[in-house]
């Protein structure tokens, strides 16, 4: 978990294409969907809103979990940024056991999570912010057992423009017409110290927006990486994707609110490389991730 370690692994995860929130809810707003996670239809209809009010893992019914693992089959498209899911995803195993377990083909009763297999685009905005959907097309058509489908942005939102949003919102739109028989998941952009002015949140705010006015699936990855786990919110002392935020409001980061966490909550999270970040980011990114697939499963949430 120091520095040293965290520097030395970059390097595995170098970000392709990398340059240099808020208000949500856990909650679905859809009254018709499945009940339990026990339905026999797996795909859930209505607003998913995956957020840092979904972190908290024993929250989470071993049913939930076990109709995961027996219903979804998960192409995951990402970078370094994203690997924060995977690697979170590992440590948890570890640390809580094999109700956690994941692996690329499902075997053992395993979650079924394909890392990065998509061939033609690494992420959202590499080589360009529409590769990836020709080449989500193209894996589904080949491989029609999937049904859901997620990937994460680098950097890329920290500079994109309303018009490079509304794109990306337009192609999964379209991805979802296509291949009604799968889930799609929207994300966030990471945290990038610009703050609440700055144009990495109002474009979030634009993807947020969209998600809730269509009722869409979000993984609010930037909103995670938002509050820690007692609930304090950072969002205001211009946070970045490390945790580092300012402390006193002179425009100079000099705290780092995952390690100051681990620090006064010995033995309450675990050791994880999770790249560009702590160990804690990761643990959060984890637990959120574990809620989406229980919620993509049929669980209505707490």
């Amino acid at each position: 978990g120091s520095k040293m370690t965290r520097l030395r692994y970059l390097a595995f995860f170098i970000c392709l294409g990398l340059v240099p929130g808020f208000l949500a809810s856990c909650e679905s707003n859809d009254a018709t969907g499945p009940g339990t996670g026990d339905d026999p239809d797996p795909f859930p209809t209505g607003e998913i809103i995956v957020d840092h009010t979904c972190c908290d893992i024993t929250a989470i019914p071993e049913a939930a979990i076990d109709s995961a693992k027996s219903k979804l089959v998960i192409a995951y498209g990402h970078t370094s940024h994203g690997s924060q899911l995977v690697t979170g995803m590992t440590g948890l195993a570890t640390y809580l056991g094999s109700l956690y377990a994941f692996n690329g083909d499902g075997s053992g009763g395993a979650l079924e999570l394909r890392d990065s297999p998509f061939s033609g685009a690494y992420d959202l905005g590499n080589p360009d912010r529409t590769a990836w959907a020709t080449a989500t097309r193209t894996y589904l058509d080949a491989h029609s057992e999937v049904n859901v489908v997620i990937w994460s942005w680098c950097g890329q939102v920290s500079d994109a423009t309303e018009i490079n949003i509304n794109t990306y919102l337009s192609l999964m739109s379209t991805l979802e017409a296509e291949y009604p028989g799968v889930m799609f998941v929207y994300m966030t952009g990471h945290l990038d110290g610009s703050g609440l002015t700055g144009n990495l949140h109002i474009r979030n705010e634009q993807i947020r927006a969209y998600c809730r006015a269509n009722d869409k699936i979000l993984y609010d990855f930037a909103d995670i990486e938002t509050y820690d786990p007692d609930d304090t919110y950072f969002g205001d002392r211009t946070p970045n994707d490390a945790c580092d935020y300012d402390t006193n409001g002179d425009q100079i980061r000099d705290g780092n609110w995952a390690i100051e966490w681990q620090t006064e909550n010995p033995g309450e999270w675990y050791d994880c490389v999770a790249a560009h970040t702590q160990p804690l980011n990761g643990n959060l990114k984890a637990y959120a991730a574990w809620h989406l697939w229980a919620r993509l499963a049929g669980w209505p949430g707490e």
